[in-house]
């Protein structure tokens, strides 16, 4: 990994890993010929950078979201950076945040998707909430590991993205609908009617 110093050194992923041994810092400056997950890459991570990944291993760039545009990405530069697909973090930090992924998380996902499973749990083993991971991504990285190309990928994660949206749109509907029924059963005092004396007088506030 580059490490840019820009996480509390309890909590960055990183530096645990490499406290542990786990993983290698590297100079800016100096070149990697494995996969970097990057922000800045062209093409997503696919099961096609399988042999990279197996020849020349992964590096990550740890550093914080909000100080994105400070790193010098120019300087860390390799033929193979690529992007990750749709995931969700699970780490205590961004749960749930769609592609805040923090640094084992981005090493786990790539690992996974090119068919180095053990490599992923490995190094998720390391953390309290690591299993979380597959557990929330396990549906989406199964489908990215079916696709053979990049192209495959980032048609597969529109495709996931597309459903997710649908299903949001239908548990809307779906909610809409049971509060219409309700409606229906039970009167809302939010939709109290005129009182049938004079046609003026609505629920007051502190009859709701």
């Amino acid at each position: 990994m580059w490490d840019f110093d820009h996480c509390d050194p309890r909590r960055c992923s990183g530096k645990k890993l490499a406290r542990l041994g786990l993983i290698m810092e590297l100079r800016v400056g100096s070149r990697f010929r494995g996969v970097v997950v990057s922000p800045k890459g062209a093409l997503v991570v696919s099961p096609a950078d399988k042999e990279i990944v197996g020849r020349d291993g992964v590096a990550v760039v740890e550093c914080s979201w909000a100080r994105i545009d400070d790193v010098p990405f120019s300087k860390i530069a390799s033929p193979h950076e690529r992007l990750l697909p749709y995931l969700l973090a699970t780490n205590p930090t961004n749960y749930g945040k769609p592609w805040r992924l923090n640094c084992v998380e981005a090493l786990a996902a790539t690992f996974y998707i090119t068919g180095f499973d053990q490599h992923a749990e490995t190094l998720l083993s390391s953390f309290g909430w690591g299993d979380s991971f597959w557990k929330v991504n396990g549906p989406y990285l199964k489908r990215y590991q079916t696709c053979a190309s990049a192209e495959e990928v980032a048609v597969m994660q529109e495709t996931i993205i597309t459903e997710l949206q649908e299903s949001y749109e239908e548990s809307r509907r779906k909610k809409d609908a049971s509060r219409s029924t309700e409606d229906l059963l039970v009167r809302n005092p939010n939709h109290t009617l005129p009182s049938d004396d004079d046609g003026s007088n609505f629920a007051s506030e502190g009859d709701l």
